[in-house]
């Protein structure tokens, strides 16, 4: 487990179940921490499964930062110079491998819900299969999956056949797909992980938030063991494991708790803010 000393050069903070909240907000209380966090020469850096085509709703409800990392760690953007969206990351995956990387899922464990993130344009619809449950207030193309699959893409999402929630922390049947998925895939050819959605989430490989976040802290002259995080998800994983101290929210994933140094109060209790405001009063 990490160390703690001083205050870290740098805080990134998840967002969906970490600093959002069950109402899909984020507090006024929480922006006014961020704000003091930066004013202390801290830079707050976002980092979110949600891909390019929601990063004006993922910078509304971060509120004040320096840099955001969307799709996973697969596109990293300074918010700032000029433009103030510089892309430093852009990653994509081969349709063809994901075609393949889906093939091997259905043969192990039954046919697949699909659906496939391409373009990145504010509001642009995801491809593939319907779901009236999907988190995000996306519009869903229906599409072939080959069709789907005819480019480069960001991301992949598949669930098995009947699970068409999002179940937060304790979904056993994503988690289950997700160890099959990663007893199949090997990591040189996608990164394969959840977030929440009840969906295994498949990007290109070496794209995590751990990779995500080296390029920002290379950007900075940060090095990893003075930066700070929070998640709730397993995708926060890789970067609990690149960073010098990790912090979960109350109710996050079973599997994040346990890589975490402390645990804060829960998003709906402002958990990242109260934890943030107190290590801020302590120095």
């Amino acid at each position: 487990m990490g160390v703690r000393t001083g205050l870290p050069k740098m805080v990134v903070t998840d967002l969906d179940g970490t600093v959002v909240r069950s109402d899909d907000t984020v507090s006024g209380y929480t922006h006014e921490v961020l704000r003091a966090v930066r004013a202390a020469g801290i830079p707050v850096v976002g980092a979110t499964g949600r891909g390019p085509r929601l990063t004006d709703m993922s910078l509304r409800d971060l509120g004040p930062a320096d840099f955001m990392v969307l799709a996973g760690g697969g596109r990293v953007l300074d918010l700032t110079g000029e433009p103030r969206r510089r892309v430093l990351r852009d990653a994509r995956l081969d349709g063809a491998v994901l075609m393949e990387v889906l093939a091997r899922l259905e043969a192990a464990a039954g046919p697949l819900s699909v659906l496939v993130e391409v373009l990145d344009e504010a509001d642009a619809p995801l491809w593939g299969d319907p779901n009236p449950h999907w988190r995000y207030p996306d519009r869903i193309q229906p599409m072939e999956r080959s069709a789907a699959l005819a480019g480069k893409v960001i991301k992949g999402f598949a669930r098995t056949l009947g699970s068409v929630r999002a179940n937060g922390a304790g979904d056993p049947q994503v988690d289950s797909l997700l160890a099959t998925a990663r007893a199949l895939v090997p990591p040189e050819v996608a990164t394969v992980t959840q977030a929440g959605l009840g969906y295994v989430e498949i990007c290109p490989p070496e794209v995590d938030k751990g990779t995500g976040l080296a390029v920002v802290a290379q950007a900075l002259g940060v090095d990893p063991r003075d930066v700070l995080v929070f998640g709730d998800m397993p995708n926060d994983l890789p970067m609990f494991a690149w960073a010098g101290y990790r912090v979960a929210v109350a109710g996050a994933h079973p599997a994040v708790l346990r890589a975490a140094d402390e645990i804060t109060l829960a998003n709906d209790d402002d958990g990242v803010a109260v934890y943030l405001a107190r290590l801020l009063r302590a120095w």
